[in-house]
């Protein structure tokens, strides 16, 4: 590009405006990594930081001192050192006094300086402070050159470019702040276990990062709380990035009444207690979090933090826990980023180069300042060297002195009688006459004694760079053991794994019911009272016009459900994401819970544990038709469906049963046909096969479902107008595949068709339920155990034109496996599945 001269004869360069933004953006961006947003490695400190604690020693603003209004502090800082907005400064100040904020606050507040709930300090005007205790060790010996000094921002004076530091201040506060392109968050930790790790990192400069973390456990946040796993806190120290997990600390309280109370007394740091009550508020009025009365915010100076969350009557108190630390900020992640300035530069460090940068600081401050203090002692000796011959010498100094025209003549003519230099002669002319006592004399010699003995320490320690080192240590445990305190956050060695939903959901056994217009429920199975055979039921649903009930179940609220429609796709859900209702209510509508098309009815449905390559899906079509596939071909289900079985037309799925592959089954027909059978006869087949025959049907007959043989259980056979019976395994004889079967049972008009079949133990309990919702919970030893050409008993009171439509077990509490049908135990029983998980 060509230059341009302009009308007063200027000349102008044209530079890409590309180039020009980058370079600017550039400029500006090193100013706020350097100049504003990230601390400086070795005093751990960010400018602004720096310049509140170097006016306050420059204004003598001391602990042992009074305090000064704020509103003064922060017109120092402006006008001397920090060109920026007063509101900047005043929160740094502010912030350097919060003992929530700082672990170690180098700050001394006097008023209103904010709280933990998130209420603002109040107005500088009406605020003081002056420098904590620990502070001055930041700025002690900055007199004595240890550290270089800049021109302040007009010139008019001087300011440190590092405070001197003998207080770790990064690691034991930490830091945070937001620059250009990236961040620095750097955890605050214990001062005892700092100066034990610079200890060994002194005695041991090869120590390992795993090494120095026998010393440093972890971070140590003001407020508490509780880390959880050391995994985060490893990664942190060894890559200077990681993630921290922390937990309040809470404690439990029960009254007379067995009310229970949760009392949080610490909160993860950072958390503001007044938003975190606010959401737990928010959460239990939507019952979003279930079992929460009441929450207040009970803190206080007197009483420290205390967050009250009272609990409703019978709520799970780890339940409402896993809640509150899933959805709130009271179990929360800190993510470290050891990011600081590293001789001017950003530099993610490990805690070894944390450690070493402070201790090469404190080297580098302690070296100067031994230099200093040698040249001052050297000074001074050699001034009193020159005092002592002119006391011994008294007569004749005077006599040169009062025969001198002037000083200038008087400091020459002592320079050449006694081979003084022009700053010894100076002090002998400058010399008061107290100095000639004999008490004076002899202090001067005591003092020179003790000058000669400092500098040989002093020349000892420079001569000895690993004295200098002792030093360190020695003064960084001086720190620890006068301002070092116990931790106050606790390091629990366990993980805490990814909160599962399940983690949040009590285990409870539940029926599920299912209408023939589609709409699903469960109810707790304690919502139904026991009754005695022939017992009229309760209502258990309040069903629309024309609607009945078409399938009933019973599951844990942890268990599987798999839903099989009559066009063979398979969906799945978890029990406890349908949504529980009175016995009274209608329910939700399946389709607002499966992708299932207008046409899809479900027709099966089974639960189950988990999805396994050992455990089968046997499925029965009313055609007699029957397919076996291992359950883990169903783990992508979901909601949106895969298929399960290819149906022919006319055809329909009845019944879905969870096998080994090599029981025995029974499948029986609406007209009391039984056929037992080794299911080792159905071969595997894929998702998308028809299956084979399984039982050969009469005319107009169809397959009501199929069980899974248990010689330690028996049959319970139900018929549509309400009458059953037990029957014996034992009483049929194994037959081939496609096969009539065996009569099991004798109908009438009174009986009606089979419609119901389960295997059951003696202890059991069974749910039936009306096409028009009536239950009866009845045990199954009062159903009589008959042959297999008995009519039965009746079970359940229907009126016409009511029928029975399905039942299901209920586990009884005092079950060793509570939730589980008993089909579900045999299972178990040869599977070795765990039962506990029931």
């Amino acid at each position: 590009m060509e230059e341009i001269t302009t009308p007063e004869g200027g000349i102008l360069i044209p530079i890409p405006i590309e180039t020009e933004v980058k370079r600017a953006y550039i400029d500006y961006s090193m100013s706020v990594i350097v100049s504003r947003a990230l601390p400086d490695v070795r005093d751990g400190l960010k400018p602004v930081h720096r310049r509140i604690l170097y006016s306050m020693e420059e204004k003598g603003l001391r602990y042992s001192g009074p305090t000064r209004k704020c509103a003064k502090i922060v017109g120092d800082v402006l006008g001397s050192y920090h060109p920026h907005g007063d509101a900047s400064v005043y929160d740094a100040l502010v912030r350097l006094g919060q003992d929530f904020s700082l672990r170690y606050p180098v700050i001394h507040p006097q008023g209103n300086f904010g709280t933990i709930g998130g209420d603002p300090a109040a107005a500088y005007r009406y605020t003081e402070a002056k420098m904590a205790k620990i502070a001055e060790s930041m700025v002690e010996d900055i007199k004595k050159e240890t550290v270089d000094f800049i021109s302040n921002f007009d010139d008019s004076t001087k300011e440190p470019t590092v405070l001197p530091a003998k207080f770790p201040f990064l690691l034991a506060n930490g830091s945070s702040g937001i620059a250009v392109g990236m961040a620095t968050n750097m955890p605050p930790h214990n001062l005892r276990e700092i100066a034990s790790a610079i200890s060994a990192y002194i005695d041991n400069p090869e120590i390992t990062i795993d090494e120095l973390c026998k010393h440093i456990k972890g971070p140590d946040f003001p407020t508490g709380g509780t880390i959880f796993g050391k995994k985060g806190i490893r990664q942190a120290y060894k890559t200077g990035r990681g993630k921290i997990l922390v937990r309040g600390r809470f404690t439990i309280e029960v009254d007379k009444k067995g009310k229970e109370t949760i009392i949080f007394t610490e909160v993860p740091y950072q958390v503001n207690t007044t938003n975190l009550v606010t959401r737990i508020g928010e959460l239990a009025r939507n019952k979003v979090i279930d079992g929460i009365a009441n929450v207040n915010d009970e803190t206080s100076d007197r009483t420290g933090l205390r967050i009250v969350i009272e609990l409703k009557r019978g709520a799970i108190t780890k339940v409402v826990l896993n809640q509150l630390f899933a959805k709130t900020v009271l179990q929360s992640s800190f993510g470290v980023i050891n990011l600081a300035l590293v001789e001017g530069r950003p530099q993610t460090l490990t805690l070894k180069d944390l450690v070493r940068c402070f201790v090469n600081h404190r080297i580098e401050v302690v070296t100067r300042r031994t230099r200093f203090d040698l040249r001052k002692a050297e000074e001074r000796a050699h001034i009193l060297r020159a005092l002592i011959v002119a006391i011994d010498n008294i007569d004749e100094v005077i006599a040169i002195i009062r025969s001198s025209a002037d000083t200038p003549t008087a400091k020459l003519n002592l320079m050449k009688r006694f081979g003084f230099d022009e700053v010894q002669s100076q002090a002998i002319v400058d010399m008061q006459l107290k100095r000639l006592t004999n008490l004076e004399i002899k202090d001067l010699r005591k003092e020179l004694e003790e000058l000669e003995i400092l500098i040989a320490h002093l020349k000892d320690l420079l001569e000895h760079p690993e004295k200098i080192r002792a030093l360190v240590k020695d003064e960084t445990n001086e720190i620890a053991d006068k301002f070092g305190d116990e931790r106050r956050t606790d390091i629990v060695a366990d993980e805490v794994e990814e909160l599962n939903i399940e983690d949040l959901i009590q285990k409870e056994e539940m029926v599920i019911l299912i209408s023939n217009l589609g709409y699903i429920k469960r109810i707790p199975v304690s919502a139904y009272k026991s009754q005695n055979r022939g017992g009229k039921g309760s209502n258990s649903a309040n069903l629309a016009e024309d609607d009945f009930i078409d399938q009933i179940f019973t599951a844990s609220t942890h268990d599987y459900i798999m839903f099989i429609t009559n066009e063979g796709k398979a969906y799945w859900l978890k029990v406890h994401e349908i949504p529980e209702a009175s016995r009274t209510s209608r329910g939700s509508h399946i389709k607002s819970l499966l992708s299932v098309s207008g046409d899809e009815e479900i027709t099966a449905v089974v639960s189950l544990k988990e999805f396994s390559d050992s455990t089968y899906l046997l499925m029965a079509t009313a055609a007699g038709v029957v397919k076996k596939v291992t359950t883990d071909n169903f783990q992508n289900a979901k909601t949106r469906g895969i298929i399960a079985i290819k149906l022919d037309d006319g055809d329909k799925l009845v019944s879905a049963i969870l096998t080994t592959g090599k029981d025995e089954i029974m499948l029986i027909t609406r007209h009391a046909q039984a056929l037992r059978m080794t299911e080792e006869e159905i071969r595997p087949l894929g998702r998308a096969s028809r299956g084979v025959a399984g039982i050969k049907l009469a005319q107009g007959d169809e397959l009501t479902g199929a069980l899974r043989v248990a010689d330690n259980q028996k049959m319970l056979i139900m018929t549509e107008n309400g009458y059953g019976k037990r029957v014996e395994f034992s009483e049929f004889t194994p037959h081939g595949r496609a096969t009539g079967g065996q009569r099991i049972y004798t109908l009438s008009e009174k009986t009606g068709e089979v419609v119901g079949l389960l295997t059951v133990l003696d202890d059991d309990e069974v749910v039936c339920i009306t096409g028009q919702g009536k239950t009866i919970r009845v045990n199954v030893d009062s159903i009589s155990i008959m042959g297999r050409s008995a009519q039965g008993v009746r079970v359940l009171d229907i009126e016409s034109p009511d029928i029975l439509i399905g039942l299901d077990v209920v586990a009884r509490e005092t079950n060793e496996e509570i939730g589980q049908t008993s089909s579900e135990k045999a299972i178990n029983t040869e599977l070795d599945l765990d039962g506990s998980d029931s």
